[in-house]
């Protein structure tokens, strides 16, 4: 049972963090008012357009020890795994030193890891739950994650990684390429060695499943409310209401939830969150029997390959450029390009492309979101800025905010993801 008074909140955003929270809010008897311009479950959402994978095992950051040598090779290559926009460098150095900085020693890196591996450690059991809650369980599989390497060298070669993955709990089963053969007939001779994570899962249709968690949210009592929200009302360190284009709402509480448009809202209640804007690309292609089984990340393509219900899901790239700087559609193209060399059934096949999308991954420089109270006001609460993990740890997030608004210990330790962290704003 919920402690505490039952209070108006009000969720901005309806991507999976929004979403989760306001079901969460809701069944701990609180009124729910979730505020977003897009359609729940849109394709303005990074949550309907990412890798669909649920694992545990991301907890290894993209800033690592001496990653700082490759940057020049970032700005220059346009076919690389991690390109920045020229016009945006100057705009992006505060952030990019940052981001350099949080993976420079080991020792930074693993309490990262540590941090994200509260937030995931069980996070294909509670998206199993909500996918039975919702009653779609068909949309989430746990039929583990692969990873496929040219051999065991290369698999050796990303050391720190699986050493990450093993001191957060992450547990495998490694495949020679008979036993690789006999899970992915159809994966290319070139991958002689894959590493099976069991524990892992995926999502089949993130759209929809985001779309369905609100309306059951909806169903139990929440509002929808489509605008975008602009501001707060304020008094004496309390919220009074949440100010949209065409009015305000009034209310007890809020929860920022707003994925990469969340930095100017937060600024409003004090905090200088340094988000940015990590652009992610994916492409769905036509696939056949011999298409893969599980989802697959081939390593020399740091790429999700994953089987959804519009056919093969091709995620990955990472560009650094504004919010409003137009997509870059040869991102897909590496990808496609890439997969044809993964599943040679692609070869020579014409019109494989069904769909390209590009979204925005809400992204802190040291890898962690921001989770918890406003400096400005503690009735104005955060939850974005997951990164690669806000799909994964959707549900997490939405029970950590629901035990703060309703007066009980948190779920899981705050303190890594507090935005006191970067300063005040």
């Amino acid at each position: 049972m919920p402690s505490g008074v039952a209070k108006h909140v009000v969720v901005i955003g309806a991507g999976i963090v929004g979403a989760c929270c306001a079901l969460e809010l809701v069944r701990d008897g609180h009124r729910v008012t979730i505020v977003d311009a897009g359609e729940p479950g849109g394709r303005q959402a990074a949550s309907y357009g990412h890798g669909c994978w649920i694992s545990p095992g991301s907890v290894v950051p993209m800033s690592v020890p001496g990653l700082w040598r490759k940057v020049p090779g970032y700005l220059l290559n346009p076919c690389g795994p991690l390109v920045i926009r020229w016009r945006y460098i100057l705009k992006l150095l505060p952030w990019l030193t940052r981001f350099l900085l949080a993976g420079a020693t080991v020792s930074r890196v693993e309490r990262t890891a540590r941090a994200l591996a509260t937030l995931l450690k069980d996070s294909p059991s509670r998206h199993g739950a909500l996918a039975g809650e919702i009653g779609r369980p068909d949309l989430v599989l746990q039929e583990g994650l692969l990873y496929a390497y040219p051999d065991r060298a290369a698999f050796e070669a990303e050391a720190l990684a699986w050493r990450l993955r093993r001191m957060t709990g992450l547990t495998w089963r490694e495949l020679d390429r008979r036993a690789l053969e006999a899970r992915e007939p159809g994966l290319s001779p070139h991958y002689q060695f894959g590493v099976l994570a069991e524990d892992g899962a995926h999502c089949v249709d993130p759209g929809a499943y985001v779309a369905a968690i609100v309306a059951l949210a909806v169903s139990r009592g929440a509002s929808l409310v489509r605008a975008k929200a602009t501001g707060f009302d304020v008094v004496g360190g309390r919220l009074a209401a949440v100010r949209m284009e065409a009015g305000a709402i009034a209310c007890e509480r809020a929860v920022i939830a707003c994925g990469a448009w969340s930095k100017t809202l937060a600024r409003m209640v004090g905090d200088r969150v340094p988000l940015e804007t990590e652009r992610g690309y994916h492409g769905i292609v036509a696939s056949d029997q011999a298409g893969p089984r599980h989802p697959i990340m081939p390593s020399d393509g740091k790429m999700a390959n994953t089987p959804t219900l519009a056919g093969l899901r091709l995620s990955g790239q990472v560009e650094l450029a504004a919010l409003d700087t137009p997509p870059n559609w040869s991102r897909v193209d590496i990808l496609v390009a890439h997969a044809r060399h993964t599943y040679p059934s692609l070869k020579g096949r014409e019109d494989v492309v069904l769909d390209r999308w590009m979204g925005h991954r809400p992204s802190t420089p040291d890898g962690l979101p921001v989770i918890g109270p406003s400096t400005r006001s503690p009735d104005v609460l955060h939850a974005f800025g997951h990164g690669h993990v806000g799909f994964a740890s959707g549900p997490v997030t939405g029970r950590m905010i629901a035990d703060q608004i309703g007066g009980r210990p948190c779920c899981r330790d705050l303190a890594p993801f507090s935005p006191r962290r970067f300063g005040r704003a």
